[in-house]
């Protein structure tokens, strides 16, 4: 292996080995706690425009499996980590990590210290950097010069082009191993016997969706059309859905005004729920603001209480914005809390069927504590009838 070097903005370097693609790639370093998932964080349209930290020593151990991924490409512009295992073993895996990587053309560092990048990253909140093969102060000038991660609308980017409907298990590794019946047994896949009823029409805004969403909402005998981000309530509403569904996405919330705006028509219309960046949206489009954390919340336990019950629940988390409620609409209120640092993870209405969290109910490999959030979504949509 090669050289290369992380910089950080701040003129931190930290010097390791080069694996995957040759080159130089720039974005707003993060890191991830959790200690496997490596290939569905490298397809998390959340992490576009970032380079990916993982804290957990030696990544790679158990392969690659096309089954598990959330997108159809690599997402985050980098990934940093301690070490990339020589060796994989899985059964379902069928390359190893460093080749994916290659064939992938995914431009990534190892041999660096992560627990000091992750330090510094706590100590001083989330900053731009490059990895790189080019001399330290040059790749810092480039750094410096850089246009801040917020200013740019990475959500749309990410979005798709153009209206799809998800069809169930017809497309290539729709069904995620942990969709199995003898994995989750509460997923009922939608061909099984006890599966009833028509199935439920749901319009899934895409700001960066995970294909584990849909998964999920398939599993539950619901039909999913995918709509652009800059979809208008008019091209929401015409699909005559049962419920809608706000995606997941990266970047800043704030520079999301017109679908702030487009989402305040939908409220009161048909059974609506957000996901992290669909969370944020709904909230602003409620009255409440959003701030960015210092180094945001991103690994698999992230503990949550449902104000309403008092149950803690572990969580999957992949955010760098979290909502203000000082201004939420008096209709609203905040239904769930992150007992770490105590930002808001999800809001209801009282009199309307809107619901959001901040966290991933949806998350593969897991924890999978909030997957009946989807349950309940459907439940809203049988009482409610939909608008069809």
């Amino acid at each position: 292996m090669s050289s290369a070097r992380l910089v950080l903005a701040d003129g931190s370097v930290f010097e390791g080995r080069a694996v995957g693609a040759s080159g130089s790639v720039d974005g707003e370093v993060v890191f991830n706690t959790s200690m496997t998932g490596y290939q569905e964080m490298l397809t998390d349209p959340s992490y576009a425009g970032q380079l990916l930290t993982l804290t957990y020593p030696m990544i790679g151990n158990y392969g690659v499996d096309a089954a598990v991924e959330e997108s159809g490409q690599i997402q985050p512009r980098g990934l940093i980590v301690r070490e990339v295992a020589p060796v994989s073993s899985h059964p379902r895996s069928t390359s190893d990590l460093a080749t994916f990587l290659a064939e992938r053309e995914v431009v990534a560092i190892d041999g660096v210290d992560t627990r000091a990048i992750t330090r510094r990253i706590r100590r001083h909140g989330v900053m731009l950097g490059t990895i790189t093969t080019e001399p330290a102060a040059e790749a810092l000038e480039r750094v410096r010069a850089l246009p801040g991660y917020d200013s740019i609308d990475w959500a749309s980017q990410v979005s798709t082009g153009e209206q799809y409907g998800w069809e169930p298990f017809a497309r290539e590794n729709d069904l995620h191993p942990a969709m199995e019946p003898k994995a989750n047994k509460a997923v009922v896949k939608p061909h099984d016997a006890d599966a009833s009823g028509s199935p439920k029409r749901v319009v899934l805004i895409d700001g960066g969706v995970k294909r584990n969403i849909m998964r999920s909402l398939v599993a539950r005998n619901c039909e999913v059309t995918v709509l652009p981000i800059d979809a208008s309530a008019e091209d929401v509403l015409a699909l005559k859905p049962d419920g809608i569904l706000w995606s997941p996405g990266p970047g800043d919330p704030q520079v999301q005004n017109s679908q702030v705006e487009e989402t305040r028509k939908l409220i009161g219309t048909v059974p609506l729920f957000g996901i992290c960046l669909g969370h944020q949206v709904i909230a602003r489009a409620l009255g409440a603001g959003t701030f960015k954390l210092p180094f945001g919340h991103r690994g698999g336990n992230h503990p949550v209480r449902d104000e309403r019950t008092g149950n803690v629940t572990i969580t999957a988390q992949n955010h760098g914005y979290a909502v203000d409620p000082d201004r939420l609409a008096a209709s609203a209120d905040v239904s769930h809390v992150n007992l770490n640092d105590g930002t808001v993870e999800g809001l209801i209405m009282r009199d309307e069927p809107v619901m959001a969290i901040q966290y991933h109910s949806e998350a593969s490999p897991g924890p999978l504590d909030s997957m009946g959030i989807f349950d309940r979504f459907v439940e809203l949509m049988d009482a409610e009838g939909g608008a069809g």
